[in-house]
């Protein structure tokens, strides 16, 4: 039996044990672990369904003409037929038999067997490691930068994102897969901004008595929007929880109850910002509304290499953080160079906004959850009242406010780890030194989520390859 019938049979006998008394209601564990079987059926299924596609777009390709298995189906392609009988959309079916093109074995000129196109994801795909989804990110990104580069160079990409993929929310995939793509094609970073600036758009127009506005800029040109609205909204949300506060005494609810959304709250803070830039009369609450790029000291000195802009994905040129350096509201944030000591022991409580700077070079936002940096607040590991925890960044994180509550209230601990053969140690770090930005954060899940308690990798590292 093969691998993916083996993990579908030993995935479904787990869900068939638990629904014996499903009827009564499935306790906590139970629950946990017939998620876990679902995925790993999914993953199973995945993996057929994978294969069966690619042999349904071979029996279907165009030189068959009208013996194709799709049009003797009556479909004008296969992956019509595949996402009817799935229910998918024809995107996803169509990124269906990629994969399973992709992890097909194959045949030299004279017949002889050739091992996969992509040998890592048939592995992990086949093991129930991956799904397709995640699957078909990897596969988009390898057949695009295969062409024109050394088989052997796209061989070990493909094994770094298989192995950081595993265990990976498919958005974290597509993180991991678009800094892959910035490491293969760095020197080409610069005339494809240059090409997203010359398309560079707004557009509006009345509909239904609304005013619709569409706005497309590069994501450097676009980061002090968003964090200008990010900030607002922020304060807003601040505000709201100021206002709960002050009332809980005399009941909650009320007319003057504040039940915007955060998409309303950021069409409210677009007017506002209008409003100040025509008449400066317009008080604006903003919180954290501040823009921080970041780059290597030997990358900003030789021009070479890429930055970043925190709660932004897509990396920037140098050019660009040059750029963006000249503007107001920008910080720019030269790793390695010399600044202020950062570490500060039991001499201060609060950590301060260069320590906080450089936790969001560790963590890239929150640790868990991945929310940007403008919307976390810097949280000591061993408590400062508690535990005499000191006010190092060692002994900090960066976390959002639900995940810093449910990291407490639901028993899960945090380490912080620095890989091997860097000089800072593991749980220590002396005054002055600042932070290792390749120590990786785990998170452990207490015992009645994990028996186990094995260590979730969390932070920047998730979905960094290169960390």
């Amino acid at each position: 039996m093969s691998a993916p019938l083996e993990n579908l049979h030993e995935a479904v006998s787990v869900i068939d044990a638990a629904w014996v008394d499903a009827d009564q209601g499935l306790g906590r564990s139970e629950l946990l672990s017939v998620n876990a079987a679902i995925g790993s059926a999914r993953r199973a299924l995945d993996a057929l369904q994978a294969r069966v596609a690619a042999g349904i777009a071979h029996e279907s390709r165009p030189e068959l003409g009208a013996e194709s298995l799709a049009k003797q189906a009556g479909f004008r392609i296969p992956a019509a037929l595949i996402a009817a009988t799935t229910g998918v959309s024809t995107g996803d079916a169509g990124r269906l038999v990629k994969v399973g093109e992709a992890v097909a074995p194959r045949a030299d000129l004279v017949g002889d067997r050739m091992p996969p196109k992509y040998p890592g994801v048939d592995s992990a795909l086949s093991e129930g490691m991956l799904g397709a989804a995640a699957s078909a990110v990897i596969v988009e990104l390898l057949d695009r930068v295969r062409v024109g580069r050394d088989a052997d160079e796209v061989a070990d990409v493909e094994a770094r994102l298989v192995e950081r993929a595993v265990g990976l929310s498919l958005d974290d995939v597509r993180r991991l897969v678009k800094r892959a793509e910035m490491l293969l094609e760095e020197d080409r970073l610069e005339a494809r901004e240059e090409e997203r600036r010359a398309a560079r758009s707004l557009t509006y127009f009345e509909k239904d008595g609304n005013f619709h506005l569409y706005l497309v800029t590069p994501v450097e040109e676009g980061a002090p929007i968003r964090a200008a609205l990010d900030g607002y909204v922020t304060a807003q949300f601040q505000a709201r929880k100021d206002e709960e506060g002050a009332g809980a005494g005399a009941g909650a609810g009320g007319a003057d109850e504040d039940r915007r959304t955060v998409a309303m709250m950021r069409a409210d803070g677009l007017m506002l910002f209008c409003e100040h830039v025509l008449d400066c009369g317009a008080s604006v609450p903003v919180a954290g509304a501040t823009v921080i790029v970041r780059i290597g000291l030997d990358d900003l000195e030789a021009g070479t290499g890429h930055g970043t802009i925190d709660g932004i994905d897509q990396p920037v040129s140098v050019a660009a953080v040059r750029r963006m350096a000249a503007s107001g509201g920008v910080i720019p944030c030269v790793l390695d160079g010399s600044g202020e000591i950062l570490d500060w022991g039991r001499e201060r409580r609060l950590f301060t906004p260069a320590q906080k700077l450089a936790l969001a070079e560790r963590d890239g936002g929150c640790a868990r959850c991945g929310l940007p940096p403008g919307m976390t607040k810097a949280h000591h590991l061993a408590w400062w009242k508690r535990d005499a925890g000191p006010t190092d960044l060692s002994n900090g994180v960066l976390l959002c406010e639900s995940c810093h509550h449910r990291i407490h209230d639901n028993g899960w601990d945090i380490r912080i780890d620095d890989p091997p053969g860097t000089s800072v140690g593991t749980t220590t770090t002396r005054r002055g030194t600042g932070v290792n930005i390749h120590a990786r954060v785990w998170f452990i899940p207490p015992a009645h989520v994990d028996p186990a308690r094995t260590p979730q990798l969390g932070g920047r590292a998730r979905y960094d390859i290169a960390a």
